[in-house]
């Protein structure tokens, strides 16, 4: 890969997904002889594409040697994780990890889900608002209050049946 300086991750994953490379640097790793019995050129390339991946190094006496400082070179080259914002402070994996103490911030989680979760004029039993909302939590029950609560979510006069107030805005 040209214009790459230092070890790539790409380069290092192209090499050791070429099975002569892999098995040369295991040989090395191992301090074996690399790929006794391969013909010189084979033997020549998996060596060149361990080299330029920084897999490999050569040494003055003892020859190739794996090199001790790829992997760790490599780890200092990802990104650092961002900060998460907006209701993604509060989900993991889609689904609410903590609920936020803020009551800001808790309305803005709270219509996120109802806008994903029930769409403008469906009228929905508590047994479908309950199946909807458990891909957002276990505690169901909790969460569907709290959307009663914050006025997300409106109770018929019967109880037979919940809908988004119309009028409602999420955001």
């Amino acid at each position: 890969m040209p214009g790459l300086s230092g070890p790539h991750w790409r380069r290092v994953m192209a090499a050791l997904a070429n099975r002569d490379a892999r098995t040369a640097y295991a040989q090395i790793v191992l301090g074996e002889e690399v790929l006794p019995g391969v013909k010189e050129q084979r033997r020549t390339r998996a060596i060149a594409v361990l080299l330029e991946a920084g897999l490999a190094e050569w040494t003055g006496s003892k020859g190739l040697e794996a090199s001790d400082a790829v992997f760790r070179e490599l780890l200092t080259q990802q990104p650092k994780r961002q900060p998460k914002t907006g209701v993604d402070r509060f989900l993991r994996l889609g689904r609410i990890d903590r609920y936020p103490a803020s009551p800001a911030d808790r309305r803005e989680l709270l219509g996120w889900i109802v806008a994903q979760a029930i769409q403008p004029g469906e009228d929905l039993s508590e047994r479908q608002v309950n199946e909807r909302l458990l891909n957002y939590a276990d505690d169901v029950v909790l969460l569907r209050r709290y959307l009663v609560d914050f006025g997300l979510l409106e109770r018929t006069a019967s109880g037979s049946s919940y809908r988004r107030p119309s009028g409602e805005s999420t955001s």
